[in-house]
């Protein structure tokens, strides 16, 4: 959903109107209004998808992607916790 701006200048480069005054001071704003006013025309014409929300909902839960990790598929816990013991028992 791109509008072309037919190749509008800088905001600092002189006025395409040839007043003489800087673009951002001249036609700037008419113009992005009328960008505005284009992207909402250009917007509501864009028919919305009518989907039935069965369908949707199946579509959106898509199987996982199957990955070659064998040593995920030992376990299915997927966290093991510490044991309690430090690492190292005794002094110094």
């Amino acid at each position: 959903m791109t509008v072309s701006t037919d190749a509008r200048p800088g905001r600092n480069e002189p006025c395409h109107c040839g007043s003489g005054k800087k673009y951002k001071q001249c036609h700037l704003e008419n113009d992005d209004k009328a960008a505005a006013a284009a992207r909402v025309k250009a917007a509501a014409e864009v028919p919305e998808p009518t989907a039935d929300p069965a369908k949707t909902s199946a579509a959106a839960a898509s199987p996982k992607h199957k990955t070659d990790q064998p040593w995920r598929g030992a376990s299915t816990r997927g966290f093991v916790p510490r044991s309690r013991t430090p690492r190292k028992v005794g002094g110094s």
